[in-house]
């Protein structure tokens, strides 16, 4: 009976995942208690965040809401967090959560607009390079006057939207993504080349959008979450934040547009893939088909979108309300004025996010324990122990290096609120709370785009439906995003050292 419990366990545990994954999994829910118990509390509790972030670049082999879900609760268990600290976390970052469950889904009402939109550009715009700078342009001024989520939810209902015409057009709905068995089964007959070359095109544009969330992300108080925390401690207005951050973010972000040019020049990094002229073909058919087959139901939904997409830049922009409770908004506004009354079909709008909101959560608990054990402690001890000059500097790279392996928005809040603390017993002066606050948003903001853990919209994109499709793993965002960590790191870095 014992033998078979254990190799139902065996069968079962992680789903179809590979035998040495499995493993690797078990392996770390032995070895986390050892070194507890041992007494290495500190030791354990990186052991603990390396674990998660082997989680995260496995994603693809498993979605890491299970076996980082284990982890976190074998660290409630052990007593690395309690329950209590858990849930604060989840308090302090209800923005983000209501964000994801609600605007995620709005922007999902909004898709039409999005692909006739974007088709539009896509087919239009052949210059490759051009189109990339586009992108990342637009990803850029979108970020600063909406939020990085919500502009990486627009690039993956685009991405999304792109693939499926292509897919459902070329292969007559009949191709197996996992099995080539062109001509030999009726399945209609289309080149894998072009469907490979379709997939590092969507890519390389998707990344580059994706940092351009960052770019301009770092701009204004609305852009990121931490932005907002930030801006509150020092009592900076919109403007005020902008005009502050601007001798940092106005240099990073011209450099990173330039990145963008440079890698589609080169190809490097696998960027560069140019639109097969096959798949621009079916595209542009299928763009022609919609357009002779739309109704005037069909128009009038597309105007009533972009009336209601300007309503959510203007909330957005002049923030009336919290980012999750716009995205509300714009759910009923958008289902009311369409005509999507059925619960179901206003269910799947909610598919998308909610994996992913549960992931988070997850994470808040491997911040909790991050914080229960002091694992950033040494950083700030060691930048007040520097001379007052240096310290700017050192924070941008500390805040840089920690949001790598962490949460931006989690460091930000350790070290914004340390600064408080430090200003308030006379540690520090006003001005230099200031620049240190300018470094903190700006380092968890830039050198963060290396891995996808250090900013939620990149994980975001990491285990969507999207990632999946265009092959876009854990290590492949890592390695195409380094040119623009080097870039973007010593570009700040240096704008920090001459401007304070």
């Amino acid at each position: 009976m014992s033998t078979m419990v254990f190799n139902s366990f065996r069968e079962n545990f992680l789903g179809a995942s590979a035998d040495w994954y499995k493993n690797t999994i078990i392996a770390f829910l032995i070895i986390n208690p050892i070194l507890w118990f041992s007494g290495l509390h500190f030791l354990t509790g990186w052991v603990l965040v390396a674990e998660f972030i082997f989680t995260l670049a496995m994603a693809l082999k498993c979605y890491p809401l299970q076996p980082g879900g284990l982890l976190a609760i074998q660290a409630v268990l052990l007593g690395m967090t309690t329950p209590e600290m858990v849930y604060h976390e989840i308090e302090g970052q209800l923005k983000v959560i209501l964000l994801l469950v609600f605007m995620v889904a709005g922007i999902h009402f909004m898709r039409e607009l999005l692909l006739f939109t974007f088709s539009k550009i896509l087919i239009n715009v052949k210059n490759k390079i051009i189109l990339s700078f586009l992108f990342s342009f637009a990803g850029a001024v979108l970020s600063a006057f909406l939020d990085a989520l919500t502009v990486t939810a627009v690039l993956i209902s685009v991405g999304v939207g792109f693939y499926g015409v292509y897919h459902r057009v070329a292969s007559g709905k009949k191709f197996d993504e996992d099995h080539d068995h062109s001509g030999d089964d009726g399945v209609h007959d289309y080149k894998r080349e072009d469907l490979d070359n379709f997939r590092k095109f969507l890519r390389s544009l998707i990344m580059h959008g994706a940092v351009g969330t960052a770019l301009g992300g770092v701009c204004t108080l609305v852009g990121e979450p931490q932005n907002l925390l930030i801006a509150e401690k020092a009592g900076w207005e919109f403007m005020e934040f902008f005009w502050r951050m601007a001798p940092v973010t106005m240099p990073v972000f011209a450099a990173g547009l330039m990145t963008c040019i440079f890698l589609e020049v080169t190809g490097i990094f696998g960027y560069g893939s140019k639109l097969p002229e096959e798949v621009r073909s079916v595209l542009s058919e299928f763009d022609a088909e919609q357009e002779s087959h739309r109704t005037g139901r069909d128009k009038a939904k597309l105007v009533m979108q972009a009336l209601i997409g300007l309503v959510l830049v203007g909330s957005l922009a002049f923030h009336v309300a919290e980012v999750g409770l716009i995205g509300l908004m714009i759910i009923v506004l958008l289902t009311a004025f369409n005509g999507v009354i059925d619960e179901g079909e206003i269910g799947h709008a909610f598919e998308e996010a909610l994996p992913f909101t549960a992931l988070l959560v997850v994470f808040f608990a491997i911040v909790a324990v991050i914080h229960d054990q002091h694992l950033f402690q040494p950083v700030t001890d060691y930048v007040f122990s520097i001379s007052t000059d240096a310290q700017p500097l050192v924070m941008f790279i500390a805040n840089g290096v920690l949001s790598m392996i962490s949460d931006n928005v989690f460091v930000a809040t350790v070290y914004i609120n340390e600064m408080v603390k430090a200003l308030n017993d006379g540690v520090i002066t006003r001005e230099h709370f200031e620049v240190m606050a300018i470094a903190i948003n700006t380092g968890t903001n830039l050198p963060s785009v290396a891995t996808p853990n250090g900013q939620a919209a990149f994980l975001f994109l990491l285990t969507s439906a999207l990632a999946p499709l265009i092959r876009l793993s854990y290590m492949k965002m890592v390695v195409m995003a380094i040119p623009y960590t080097i870039v973007l790191s010593i570009v700040g870095a240096t704008a920090i050292v001459i401007a304070f």
